[in-house]
C-alpha cells in the first residue's frame, strides 16, 4: 500500500498581492521538504484586490497611502521587510510603480488551468515575476500574451481569450465561491477543502500543516 498521502491545494491569490508571491514560493519548498510523502493536487483560484482598478492603474504608493493609510517611511519599510522575505525564499521583489487591474491575468490563469495544473502553476510564477519582480503592466494583453509565451503557451491563442471575454464568467463564479467561504485576504491557501493557513506564512509554518495532514491520513 502506497504512503503518499494525496493533498488538494487551492491557492487563493492575486497577482497584485506581493505576499502572494512570498507565500507561493515558500509553500513550494514545504513540499519538497516533506517529499514523497504527498503528492500535491494543485488549483490556483482567482482573487482581487482591486476589482475597481479603472484600465490606466493608479500610482503605487498614492494607492497604497490611501488605501492603508501608511506614510512614505512606512512603505519603504514595509518595501524593505518584503525584500528580506522574498529573499529567504528565492523570490527578486522589484520596484512596481503602478497598481494594474489583474482581472484578465485571472482569466489566462483560468484558462492555463484547463491545459493543466503544471502550465497554471508556471503561468502564475511567471505572472507575480513580471508584476512583482519587474513591474510589468499585467493588464496590457500584449504584456500577458508575451507572459503566456514565455512558459510555453500558445502567444495567439491567448490573444484570442484577451480579446473576447472568455473564461471571466468561470473567473467571477470562482471568486464569488471562495468570497463566500469567507475569503477576505490573500494568500489563503486551502488544504484538502478544510484546513486553512493565510498570509506569505515561513516555509516552516506550511510544512507543519503539511506533516499534520499526512500523520492524519494515516492514522484515519
Amino acid at each position: 500500500m502506497s504512503t503518499t498521502v494525496p493533498i488538494r491545494i487551492d491557492f487563493v491569490s492575486d497577482v497584485a498581492c506581493p505576499w502572494c508571491a512570498v507565500g507561493l514560493n515558500a509553500l513550494e519548498q514545504a513540499i519538497a521538504r516533506v517529499g514523497d510523502q504527498v503528492e500535491v493536487e494543485w488549483h490556483f483560484q482567482p482573487f482581487e484586490l482591486n476589482p475597481g482598478m479603472p484600465p490606466e492603474g493608479e500610482d503605487a504608493d498614492a494607492h497604497l497611502a490611501a488605501k492603508y493609510g501608511l506614510s512614505p517611511d512606512q512603505l519603504e519599510a514595509n518595501r524593505r521587510t518584503l525584500r528580506e522575505r522574498g529573499a529567504e525564499v528565492g523570490f527578486e521583489f522589484g520596484r512596481r510603480t503602478r497598481i494594474h487591474n489583474t482581472f484578465d491575468a485571472h482569466r489566462l490563469l483560468h484558462w492555463a488551468g484547463e491545459l493543466g495544473a503544471d502550465r497554471q502553476r508556471a503561468l502564475k510564477h511567471a505572472l507575480l515575476r513580471a508584476y512583482q519582480g519587474e513591474g510589468r503592466d499585467v493588464s496590457s494583453h500584449e504584456v500577458l500574451a508575451e507572459v503566456a509565451a514565455g512558459v510555453g503557451l500558445d502567444a495567439g491563442v491567448a490573444r484570442d481569450i484577451l480579446a473576447s471575454d472568455a473564461h471571466a464568467d468561470a473567473v467571477r463564479r470562482q471568486e464569488a465561491f471562495f468570497a463566500g467561504r469567507g475569503i477576505r485576504a490573500v494568500p489563503s491557501v486551502i488544504l484538502d477543502g478544510q484546513h486553512l493557513v493565510q498570509g506569505g506564512q515561513p516555509v516552516e509554518v506550511f510544512e507543519r500543516a503539511l506533516r499534520q495532514l499526512v500523520r492524519r491520513a494515516r492514522t484515519a
